[in-house]
């Protein structure tokens, strides 16, 4: 059994999923959001996020860290701000010997979906299905979380 930490990087909403994967079906432990508030100067921001995340990584102890690949969108420093908060993530995993993996969207729906060019409703009906949830998880950065950590169970051997 391995328990995979999925992340959807951001600054003002993280979104994070916990699953135990068996190599044939994968249960849901936590998922959720951590959330800074706009107008917090950005350092603060940051410290909230590894507070949260280190909080996160000592209640579950997972065996990989799954996040999501950045791309740079037209808005630069929008991405360089959600590149530092994810660094803060990395870091967490990096500090405790935990392997961190990396996925574009277009892996993740192809792995859960099957189709990379899916659309966002579709994964997230997905992800509900594959985790036997009644609902699809809220917010949906927590969604998007879990469906990494798919996308990890489904590109790595089981050993």
């Amino acid at each position: 059994m391995k328990r995979i930490l999925g992340i959807d990087p951001g600054y003002a909403i993280v979104g994070f999923g916990v699953l135990d994967y068996d190599g044939v079906r994968f249960t849901p432990i936590e998922y959720g959001a951590v959330l800074t508030e706009a107008g917090t100067p950005f350092p603060e921001r940051l410290r909230a996020i590894h507070e949260d995340i280190e909080f996160i990584f000592n209640k579950f102890k997972p065996d990989s860290m799954a996040v999501e690949r950045l791309y740079f969108t037209s808005n630069q420093k929008t991405a360089i701000d959600v590149a530092q908060a994810r660094g803060v993530t990395v870091l967490s995993a990096a500090t405790r010997g935990i392997p961190v993996y990396e996925y574009t969207p277009l892996q993740v729906k192809q792995a859960v979906v099957g189709y990379g060019r899916a659309e966002k409703h579709q994964v997230m009906e997905m992800t509900r299905q594959l985790l036997n949830l009644s609902q699809i998880p809220k917010p949906d950065d927590a969604a998007d979380a879990l469906a990494i950590a798919i996308c990890h169970g489904h590109s790595t051997r089981f050993e």
